[in-house]
């Protein structure tokens, strides 16, 4: 899960790339970059941190030039040094910069083609260095002279042909122009926007289309599956579709909890998309728990409010807000290994005794992943005095890893997995626990958008859209992804753990960005 953007301006970009990360932080909080291009040649800031800490005055009065590209990350692969923050950087041909949000599926395979066969150097894990290469790679065949717009499309074309996973890519090609793209599936969301300050117009691409408005950008349309989108540095767009197979697919976890409420994706609101989950999961809950004795409905501030105002509504009960958060603390779904994110709920959230006292206390959030912060905020809820708790998920089951970008890849960490309800809920400690169907949350989303027939839904379902996900690919995902192999690399990292312990591990190349 990562974030990124690209401008090409009449005027300085750097402040309004800063601005549009820090409004896409919810995406990635362990690195930030911003690269520019302008008459003084490249500039480039990147490192690991959130937007406010990694640019300071001094590193924003370096970045200077009109066209540039900005990327927020958190690491679902490779590593968290901060030599992976991106944007990456090769210089040839022309010299390329590219942000990355996604997995790629097949990150093993193009590496030792990279190597052996196209003559790249890789310096990381991360498979947003070989998208890079392999993009790099593909445009240097076709460049001769002046670069032309088909010769880029060309290149791109070539790319999706060979790149198998999830990715919206944004690229600079220095001294040209930027250039956007989505994988034939569409997984990943990218969206394109205009303005015109009357000296001509200005063109902004972006994983949300929140960052278009924080701008005043007007949101054009979202970038279509293998869709690519060039942007010249004197301002012309042009675009061509992918002529290949494509299907789109967009993630669903994007309406559940990714995205901001008040973006676009892929032309459904995400707002109105968790209103309808609420209507469907109190549909669920009526028929489920026709009897029950719920006297109050709570959420799980941020992400679960809207459903579960909707939950409240169509239940004809009290709405209340029983917990109170500390926005200062990151999101603990986003944090590195269980302990760091148990510890974070109570840090994060304090509950308001007064809405719990005595009271039989609905809960609804917007997913159940690994259960640790439902299992935390359920004792919260005990002991502030709820005298039952029940707890309502606004997304089915989450039993499968999630490949394409999400940091879900190890099945064993996830609570649904190989489980019942009954027995879910007896680890978290609910009284009841009640999830939404798959189904109904398909029906919410899709609603605004008829046209898209499918969603990446593999979390919930097991079944894997770009069809090369096996078992023994899961298997190896899970030994370099889980959290102690997170933790050990991490150790590691900071010398804490040396090859010579017996406990150390020799981590393997990561797959995914």
């Amino acid at each position: 899960m990562c974030g990124v953007i690209g401008i090409v301006s009449n005027g300085p970009v750097n402040q309004a790339i800063y601005d549009a990360l820090t409004v896409m932080q919810h995406r990635g909080q362990d690195a930030a970059g911003i690269v520019t291009w302008g008459e003084d040649g490249l500039k480039q800031r990147r490192t690991n941190g959130l937007v406010r800490d990694v640019f300071r005055q001094r590193h924003m009065l370096r970045l200077k030039g009109n066209v540039g590209i900005g990327h927020v990350r958190y690491p679902t692969a490779g590593g968290a040094k901060s030599s992976e923050a991106q944007p990456f950087y090769v210089n040839s041909p022309y010299g390329i910069c590219l942000g990355h949000n996604g997995n790629l599926t097949n990150h093993d395979e193009l590496s030792e083609l990279l190597i052996r066969e196209d003559r790249r150097h890789l310096s990381t894990d991360s498979d947003s260095e070989v998208l890079l290469n392999v993009f790099a790679h593909e445009l240097q065949i076709r460049a001769n002279g002046r670069l032309t717009p088909e010769q880029v499309f060309d290149a791109v074309e070539a790319l999706h042909k060979r790149v198998k996973g999830g990715y919206a890519v944004v690229a600079m090609i220095v001294g040209h122009g930027i250039v956007a793209f989505r994988d034939p599936n569409g997984i990943r969301p990218l969206v394109v926007g205009e303005r015109n300050r009357g000296e001509g117009p200005e063109y902004m691409v972006a994983s949300e289309s929140v960052a278009l408005d924080v701008l005043q950008f007007e949101r054009l349309r979202d970038v279509k599956p293998g869709e690519a989108v060039y942007i010249e540095n004197a301002g012309v767009l042009h675009s061509r579709e992918y002529p290949g197979e494509v299907q789109h697919t967009p993630c669903i976890f994007e309406f559940v909890y990714f995205a901001r409420p008040d973006s676009i994706v892929d032309n459904i609101s995400v707002y109105k998309a968790r209103l309808r989950m609420g209507e469907e999961l109190a549909g669920k809950i009526v028929r489920e728990f026709p009897d029950h004795d719920i006297d109050v409905v709570i959420p799980i501030p941020d992400t679960s409010r809207t459903a579960a105002l909707q939950v409240a509504y169509h239940l004809g009960v009290k709405y209340r807000e029983g917990f109170i958060k500390n926005r200062y603390i990151g999101r603990t779904f986003i944090m590195p290994g269980q302990a760091e994110r148990a510890k974070s709920v109570r840090r994060k959230l304090n509950a308001i005794d007064v809405e719990f006292r005595g009271k039989n206390v609905l809960l609804v959030d917007d997913s159940i992943v690994r259960g640790t912060t439902s299992k935390q905020i359920i004792k919260l809820a005990r002991e502030a005095g709820a005298a039952k708790v029940y707890f309502a998920s606004a997304a089915p089951p989450v039993r499968y890893p999630n490949v394409y970008g999400i940091d879900m890849p190890a099945a064993s960490e996830l609570i649904a997995n190989g489980r019942e309800i009954e027995e879910v809920q007896e680890i978290i400690g609910a009284d009841r626990l009640l999830y939404q169907d798959l189904h109904g949350l398909i029906r919410s989303v899709r609603h605004d958008n008829s046209s898209i027939s499918e969603f990446d839904a593999s979390c919930f379902s097991g079944e894997y859209v770009t069809g090369d996900v096996t078992e023994d690919y899961l298997h190896v995902l899970e030994e370099r992804r889980n959290d102690v192999a997170k933790q050990e690399r991490e150790a590691k990292r900071r010398g804490v753990v040396t090859s010579e312990s017996p406990n150390a591990r020799k981590p393997k190349p990561a797959v995914g960005m």
